[in-house]
């Protein structure tokens, strides 16, 4: 499948959601235009076509409910990392991410669940990635600072640790079948970081876990809102790091100058955002080698 290419149905797929290798199952592709079909009809909406080139496991696009709302529909594939969206949007409420209006979880299971979310649409909607890299670390930290808030009791959303154990899981499984040319040491200790990090922090807050500049976007109602999180609860140290992978450039220049000024403006541990980072970069090494290199930078010891 190509940008723009139907699907039965005539429902347009965006080129993301289609390109990625080893992305959402085609079987499940294959449900999505009954799958908006329905959800059009019980929320009543009229919608345009989806967002391109679109996110890598849902289709998103403008929509307007029976109220005239100015809205976006978010149908997604419902994986395990991506599972609390609606209920970390829920308890942000607006405040430095957007409202989420209706939310609902789908199927029977069989080609996979898939959560549907109406959410407040960001206009102009241009993204973070526009400014200065140096000007995104400045928002994106103003940002998570408003996001760490601590969940109320019986939250139910995942902690990190599950995360990172999959991961790890995912790593180890990659290394044996040879696809790890990182140093074995190195491996290692990031895998042993990867399990072990999420016990030791010394405070629990709710995680966005996947904040980047591609995920900020501008608004009315605020400057900047973050889009498309992934909820966890855990250690706030982990919070920037996928920040400062997509700082790559940075990153291979000035590893430890870039965590350390992370860490400055969130006023964190300058050391465990040093870890997680490192952690992050072996366990991301099998699918972007050149964070090996990045890895053995910023190895403690």
């Amino acid at each position: 499948m190509t940008d723009d290419a139907p699907v039965d149905g005539d429902l347009v797929l965006p080129g993301n959601l289609t390109a990625r290798e080893g992305g959402v199952p085609r079987a499940w592709l294959a449900t999505l235009p009954a799958l908006v079909a329905g959800v059009q009809r019980r929320w009543g909406l009229d919608l345009g076509p989806p967002f391109q080139p679109g996110g890598q496991t849902a289709w998103v696009a403008p929509a307007r409910d029976a109220r005239g709302r100015d809205l976006v529909l978010k149908v997604g594939w419902w994986h395990s990392e991506g599972r609390h969206e609606a209920d970390g949007l829920r308890l942000w409420d607006g405040d430095g991410a957007v409202r989420v209006h209706a939310a609902d979880v789908v199927g029977d299971g069989a080609e996979g669940w898939t959560s549907v979310l109406l959410l407040e649409r960001c206009r102009p909607g241009t993204t973070l990635a526009d400014r200065p890299e140096p000007d995104q670390d400045v928002v994106v930290a103003g940002l998570l600072r408003r996001l760490w808030v601590t969940p109320p009791a019986g939250h139910g959303i995942r902690p990190l640790q599950d995360m990172c154990d999959e991961w790890a899981d995912s790593f180890e499984r990659k290394r044996a079948a040879g696809r790890a040319t990182i140093d074995p040491g190195l491996a290692r200790d990031g895998v042993a970081l990867m399990r072990g990090l999420p016990a030791t922090a010394d405070r629990s807050v709710l995680l966005c876990t996947d904040i980047h500049a591609a995920n900020v976007l501008t608004a009315q109602r605020e400057p900047w809102l973050v889009i498309d999180p992934k909820p966890h609860v855990g250690d706030p140290a982990y919070d920037p790091v996928q920040h400062m992978l997509n700082c790559s450039e940075r990153l291979r220049a000035d590893p430890l100058g870039l965590a350390r000024r992370m860490a400055g403006l969130l006023d964190l541990d300058p050391e465990r955002v040093r870890l997680w980072l490192f952690a992050r970069c072996v366990q991301e090494s099998p699918d972007w080698p050149g964070l090996a290199e990045v890895a053995r930078r910023v190895a403690p010891g």
